[in-house]
């Protein structure tokens, strides 16, 4: 084995590069954009984000959030450079995602050992060579045959969809007010209220429009962590005033009292040109999204930068395929990394890239592969795709419950923060004893 070779270089794909030659190793990283775009890409930039420019909770009282800051401690680039090109979001990391995906492209292609190679790869190559196969949820129609031939196992599947994006200038500010909920950090979410009337009319509005059909051959089956908007709203009239459209925490400075419904709006980009709706991801007609959402107090004369749209994405059956270091059960030289294993989000896809590309590389060296610690959030995700359920397997996002219970009771306000604790002191460990241990060649 002479190279590490990396199909995608999405989130998972341009982490696992990155991560893989800090070994020294001869990386290969193919990219079939811009040449060849899938449904949801618009670029050919690397780590392109689509559905949304938010990489979701920043506390420590939240997995993501703890996930992110043991991927900091492993020195993973999806974070750092996210960090680099945050902008305001109250409690979460966001990002513009064009200087976001412009700065990844741009130190990938510094590292002299990476090569980039634009190509669309329709076949898992049969060389001898360390592979990685990151193509994302959106792999394209040839490469899917080929991995279903690998695997000899066939796909799961369901339906993501994508938030419109607005203009600032076109939103009236009159009718919105700045705010985080609970007044939690600085104000970074321009909030549309809404009263009671205006919220059914929005409603009945939003349950008779039409949508785009799916193909006659899909079955619909959504992740409920990014299920469309009316496809909430079909589960009854007021869930979406406990979901996206909540208004708890809120007031209103206008009437001081707390909306029936509240529309959020989140910063797209570090100048505050371009703001999503969030929870608004749809798979309406284009022209019914303007129609209908220009019914929300503040966008009655949006110009929406992106409509919503919709894509299939597909995941494999992780636990009859996959370890939880990332190698395939049948050729442990041959990883999977991203949305395509199972994993759920933004972070967790990159995550997943950066245990792959960590181990990858250890493979190279003649090293044994890494099994994170099941108490850490980067290796209770591994965990979780070795070990559910393979009969029913879904995709997941990262979360405490993957995490082993704690050894002794505690008050409920405090579990969250203790895992938490737990879970970097457990990733400092390991990094102290098996990572920078086997690194410097010293015994474990």
């Amino acid at each position: 084995m002479t190279r590490i070779e990396i199909i995608g270089a999405g989130l998972a794909g341009a982490e696992a590069a990155y991560q893989a030659s800090k070994s020294g190793a001869e990386v290969v990283l193919y990219e079939m954009r811009p040449a060849k775009l899938t449904p949801a890409h618009k670029t050919g930039e690397f780590a392109e984000l689509v559905c949304s420019n938010s990489l979701r909770a920043a506390g420590l009282e939240n997995a993501v959030g703890v996930l992110k800051e043991e991927m900091r401690l492993l020195d993973s680039l999806i974070i750092s450079t996210a960090d680099e090109n945050q902008i305001p979001a109250g409690g979460a990391l966001a990002v513009d995602r064009s200087k976001f995906s412009r700065a990844i492209t741009e130190k990938i292609r510094s590292i002299p050992n990476i090569e980039i190679v634009a190509a669309e790869i329709k076949k898992i190559p049969t060389n001898d060579q360390i592979l990685i196969i990151a193509s994302g949820p959106l792999t394209s129609d040839s490469l899917a045959e080929s991995i279903r031939e690998f695997t000899g196992e066939e796909y799961f599947y369901f339906y993501d969809s994508a938030a419109p994006i607005v203009t600032r200038e076109s939103i009236d500010f009159t009718k919105v007010f700045e705010a985080s909920r609970y007044d939690k950090g600085e104000p970074a979410y321009l909030n549309c209220p809404m009263d009671e009337s205006t919220y059914k009319k929005f409603y009945a509005e939003l349950m008779a429009a039409e949508k785009i059909p799916v193909h006659e051959f899909d079955r619909e089956i959504f992740f409920d962590g990014c299920l469309p908007i009316e496809e909430m709203a079909r589960r009854g009239e007021d869930v979406l005033r406990f979901a996206p459209m909540k208004p708890v925490g809120l007031k209103d400075p206008a009437t001081g009292e707390i909306p029936y419904a509240v529309v959020q709006l989140r910063r797209e980009d570090q100048n505050g040109n371009l703001y999503n709706l969030v929870g608004f991801q749809t798979r309406l007609k284009w022209n019914e999204q303007t129609r209908i959402f220009r019914m929300i107090p503040g966008l009655e004369h949006a110009e929406f930068a992106r409509l919503g749209v919709m894509h299939r994405n597909s995941f494999l059956n992780a636990p009859k395929i996959l370890r939880r270091t990332f190698q395939t059960r049948i050729d442990p030289t041959k990883f999977f990394a991203g949305q395509i294993t199972g994993v759920e989000g933004y972070v967790e896809s990159a995550a997943s890239g950066l245990i792959a590309g960590i181990n990858a590389s250890r493979i190279f060296r003649g090293l044994d592969p890494l099994e994170f610690p099941i108490d850490t959030c980067i290796g209770s995700l591994g965990n979780y795709l070795e070990t559910a359920e393979s009969k029913n397997f879904q995709p997941m996002n990262v979360n405490f419950g993957l995490l082993p219970p704690l050894e002794n009771r505690v008050k409920k306000k405090d579990k969250k923060r203790i895992l938490g604790e737990r879970a970097l002191n457990s990733i400092r460990r390991f990094i102290d004893e098996r990572i920078s241990c086997d690194d410097n060649r010293c015994s474990s």
